[in-house]
């Protein structure tokens, strides 16, 4: 049976006490909180776009396999608009440009192959959203968390998090929205990373396995692949998170 809000239950931060007492709320989260129609900075800086601009195959996730973010020639063909309805890294990042999208283009244009979406503009509309989507509140959300000024990692291990995640992006525009979007035929993994310096990071992954939709630009540049020919995977920058069941032991995997 789906979760349900009633109007006595508190907005924003109490809401989400209310639904989950025990964990706190992630830090991606917090922007939600600003009162509706107030503006903030575009979330993600220059030189974190490359967190989301890195493109693999699904055997590339393995304990000390090297990994340089950034495989694509060109960042802008990550964010500008598209006529046809299509799935992947494209929605995490547009950038804020009237003669390219608004907001209320892209959270009213047609959604991509197997893809379900929704446009959330407050914690309690997200929270409502994907309680709504997996039917019950025992579910969690993680996310990444990159050094914005590294680069070059080595894989430690990956973990399996989900199958058809429900990913939530932090929009790249100044109004806080957040694009709430499920795609069939996806796997969610954690992989632990290791920089150079000795320092950690966290790096959620989805691989999509039906990558008819994809860009084939995209494709071709940084793995020399053609959409529907093979599974792809690609990180989630740290301005985004991944929604699944709430299991109780997270299992390694080699995949």
């Amino acid at each position: 049976m789906a979760f349900v809000r009633t109007g006595a239950i508190p907005s924003g931060e109490d809401y989400w006490k209310y639904v989950w007492p025990n964990t706190p709320l992630p830090e991606i989260f917090s922007d939600l909180l600003l009162p509706y129609g107030k503006t903030n900075s575009l979330p993600i800086r220059v030189e974190e776009l490359n967190q989301y601009s890195t493109l693999f195959f699904p055997h590339d996730l393995y304990p000390g396999k090297k990994i340089v973010l950034g495989n694509t020639q060109s960042v802008a063909k990550m964010v500008r608009p598209f006529t046809e309805p299509r799935q992947g890294v494209t929605d995490s990042i547009w950038l804020e440009n009237k003669e390219r999208q608004s907001l209320d283009d892209f959270c009213n244009s047609p959604t991509a192959i197997g893809e379900h979406k929704h446009c959330v503009s407050s914690l309690e509309s997200m929270i409502d959203h994907v309680i709504s989507h997996f039917r019950t509140s025992k579910i969690k959300a993680i996310s990444s968390t990159f050094d914005k000024n590294e680069d070059q990692y080595v894989v430690e291990e990956v973990k399996k998090v989900g199958e058809n995640a429900v990913m939530c992006h932090r929009l790249n525009f100044k109004k806080v929205v957040f694009n709430c979007h499920q795609v069939r035929e996806t796997t969610a993994y954690v992989v632990s990373l290791a920089a150079p310096d000795g320092s950690k990071a966290k790096a959620l992954t989805v691989c999509h396995h039906d990558t008819r939709g994809m860009n084939p630009e995209l494709l071709y540049e940084a793995l020399k692949v053609s959409p529907g020919t093979v599974s792809v995977c690609h990180f989630i920058g740290n301005k985004a998170a991944a929604w699944v069941p709430n299991y109780s032991v997270d299992r390694p995997c080699v995949i």
